[in-house]
C-alpha cells in the first residue's frame, strides 16, 4: 500500500510520498519539495534528514541493535574477523572459503609501502599529529599506481577490488609508520607470514633484532575493536566520504577526507577524551566515588566521558562485547597502570549507582576501546588512527554503494540566508 503525507502551505496542499525501510523506519520523501513549492527544510546537523538509501548497516538505538548487512554484531564478534567483516561490508555478503583466502593473500601482497613513502614521512615533524599524517598519506596513495609487473584487472569491479584491498591493507602500514616516525624508531617492514592484525602489531612494536609477537588475547581484543568500529551508518566521517565521493572524487581522496572528519574530538576523539578524563581524575587525586559525585552535580563542570551514547538510548551493544574482551586482555597482560585502575573503579561504581542506571548511562564502546588500547601499549594520540583503520571498510562500502547505480548526484545542501540585504559598496575614504 502506498503511503503519503500532505503538506499545506500558503493555501496550497501537496502530497509527499512516504518511504518505508526494510526494518519499518519511515521517511518523508522531500526530493521534489523545492521544485514544487519553493520551500526547503532546515535541519542543522542533518539529524532528521536521510541523505541516502543504504543496504549496509542497520541501527536501532532504542533497542541496542547493530547489524552489518543484516547480521547481528554479536554474531560477527563471536564468529568473524575484521578482514572477513570488511569483505562482508564491501561486497554485500559473507565470502566463501576460497574468496576469503584470496582476500587475505591480497591484503598481505598490498601491505608494503613504496620506498618513496619514506621521504614523505621524513617531511613531517616527529611530533606531527598522527591523524594529519594518515590523511595526507591516504591521499598520497592515489599518486602511486600498482606495480607495473602486476597483472592489471580486466573489469571495473576487478579494479575496485584491488584498490579497496590496497587501501585497507596499506592504512595499517601507514599508521604503524606514523607511530614509528613519532618515536624516532626505524620503520619495520610487514611480515608476509603474519595475518592482518598481528602484522600491524609487528610493524608497530618490533625492534630491528627482536620481533614483537602479540598474544592471542591481544590479537583477539584488537580484532574486536576494529570489527566493532567497521561501520556505523551515516555518521559524520561516513557522510563526509559520501559527500566528497559525490563529486566523483576517487576512493583515496574520499577516505582521506573522512579521516579528517574523524579527527574531530566530537567524533573519533571520544576515546581520547576518556583517557584525558582518567588522567584528570588521577592527577587530581580524586577517588571513583568523588568523580561519580562530581559527574552527578550539574554545577561542577565535570563530565564523565565514555558513558552513554547519542544513538543508543538503552545500551551500546559494542560496549557489552568489548567489556568481556577488556577483562580478558587485562587479565592476560597483568598490566599495572593507575589509569586503568581508575577506569575499572569508575565502571564498578557507575554500574551500581541508581543515578546512572535510571538514565541508562552505561559505559560505551569508547570507554572500553580506550582501556583495551592503553593496555596493549597503543599511545593515546594513536587512538583515533586505530578508529580510522577500523572504519575504513565502512567508508569504502559506502563509497561503492553510492557509485553502484550510475546515478551519482553531487551533494549540494541549501541554506537560509540571514545576512545583510543588498548593501552598496563604500569607497575607503567614506568608511567610518
Amino acid at each position: 500500500m502506498t503511503r503519503n503525507a500532505t503538506l499545506t502551505f500558503d493555501g496550497r496542499t501537496i502530497v509527499l510520498p512516504v518511504i518505508e525501510g526494510s526494518e519499518g523506519e519511515l521517511a518523508l520523501d522531500i526530493s521534489e519539495l523545492r521544485a514544487r513549492t519553493g520551500l526547503i527544510t532546515l535541519d542543522p546537523g542533518y539529524g532528521n534528514t536521510g541523505a541516502c538509501i543504504s543496504k549496509i548497516t542497520f541501527i536501532d538505538g532504542e533497542k541496542g541493535i547493530l547489524r552489518y548487512r543484516g547480521i547481528p554484531i554479536e554474531q560477527l564478534a563471536k564468529h568473524s574477523t575484521f578482514t572477513e567483516t570488511a569483505w562482508l561490508l564491501i561486497h554485500g555478503r559473507l565470502p566463501t572459503r576460497t574468496e576469503l583466502a584470496h582476500y587475505r593473500d591480497r591484503l598481505t601482497y598490498h601491505a608494503p609501502l613504496h620506498e618513496a613513502f619514506k621521504h614523505h614521512f621524513e617531511g613531517f615533524l616527529v611530533d606531527a599529529p598522527p591523524m594529519a599524517i594518515l590523511s595526507a598519506m591516504v591521499n598520497t596513495l592515489s599518486c602511486f599506481p600498482r606495480h607495473s609487473n602486476e597483472a592489471q584487472p580486466t573489469t571495473e569491479e576487478g579494479e575496485f577490488y584491488e584498490e579497496s584491498t590496497r587501501l585497507i591493507s596499506k592504512v595499517r602500514t601507514i599508521a604503524a609508520y606514523s607511530y614509528r616516525r613519532s618515536m624516532g624508531l626505524p620503520f619495520i617492514y610487514p611480515d608476509p607470514k603474519l595475518p592482518y592484525i598481528a602484522n600491524f602489531l609487528h610493524m608497530m612494536f618490533s625492534m630491528p633484532y627482536e620481533q614483537h609477537i602479540a598474544s592471542p588475547e591481544v590479537v583477539d581484543a584488537l580484532n574486536l575493536v576494529l570489527l566493532l568500529h567497521a561501520d556505523h551508518e551515516q555518521n559524520c566521517s561516513t557522510s563526509t566520504a559520501r559527500v566528497v565521493g559525490s563529486s566523483q572524487a576517487n576512493l583515496f581522496a574520499s577516505c582521506a577526507a573522512a579521516v579528517g572528519a574523524l579527527w574531530g574530538p566530537l567524533h573519533g576523539g571520544a576515546n581520547v577524551a576518556v583517557l584525558e578524563m582518567l588522567e584528570q581524575i588521577h592527577e587530581g587525586g580524586l577517588s571513583a566515588e568523588q568523580s561519580i559525585k562530581l559527574a552527578k552535580d550539574p554545577k561542577s563542570g565535570f563530565r564523565l566521558m565514555g558513558f552513554g551514547h547519542r544513538v543508543y538510548k538503552n545500551f551500546d551493544p559494542r560496549a557489552v562485547i568489548l567489556k568481556e574482551a577488556a577483562d580478558k586482555v587485562l587479565g592476560q597482560l597483568g598490566v599495572k597502570d593507575p589509569l586503568l585502575d581508575v577506569a575499572r573503579q569508575l565502571e564498578e561504581k557507575a554500574l551500581s549507582d541508581p543515578f546512572f542506571i535510571d538514565r541508562k548511562l552505561y559505559p560505551n564502546v569508547d570507554f572500553y576501546s580506550g582501556i583495551i588500547m592503553r593496555a596493549i601499549g597503543i599511545p593515546t594520540n594513536m587512538f583515533t588512527v586505530m578508529f580510522a583503520i577500523g572504519r575504513m571498510p565502512g567508508w569504502i562500502a559506502q563509497w561503492k554503494e553510492q557509485h553502484a547505480d550510475g546515478k551519482l548526484k553531487i551533494a549540494r545542501p541549501r541554506q537560509i540566508y540571514i545576512g545583510n540585504r543588498r548593501t552598496e559598496y563604500l569607497p575607503i575614504d567614506q568608511r567610518k
